[in-house]
């Protein structure tokens, strides 16, 4: 049973930062993509940001230098680190996974996802 779990969100003022983690567990494959996803009430869960187990990485073009992806493999967990938060970056983030490692973009192609963490900008 794979299991996502997040940590980390809250409230910041415009331009400051903040960290998301993602503790996974019960993995047994060796190819896999991990990607935080955001989503605004009335709109589409969006992927933000991916890496696969080869540490290939994807950004959103509105988030292109100001959020970092990264994976520490022995701790099995996934970071977010948001850096020049906007009011726009407000949302629900969530943490999510699928076997092989080319990452789709759509938020069906995801089997796993964590529960979600609130990220407030103001």
């Amino acid at each position: 049973q794979v299991q996502l779990v997040e940590s980390g969100g809250g409230s910041v003022e415009a331009g400051g930062s903040l960290r998301l983690s993602c503790v996974y567990s019960g993995y047994s494959y060796n190819t896999y993509c991990l990607a935080w996803f955001r989503q605004v009430p009335g709109k589409e869960r969006d992927r933000v940001t991916s890496i696969n187990n080869r540490g290939e990485q994807t950004y959103t073009e509105s988030v292109k230098g100001r959020f970092t992806i990264s994976e520490d493999k022995p701790k099995k967990t996934l970071y977010l680190q948001m850096d020049s938060l906007k009011p726009e970056d407000t949302a629900t983030y969530y943490c999510a996974a699928h076997w092989g490692a080319y990452c789709h973009t759509d938020h069906a192609s995801f089997q796993f996802w964590g529960q979600g963490t609130q990220v407030t900008v103001s």
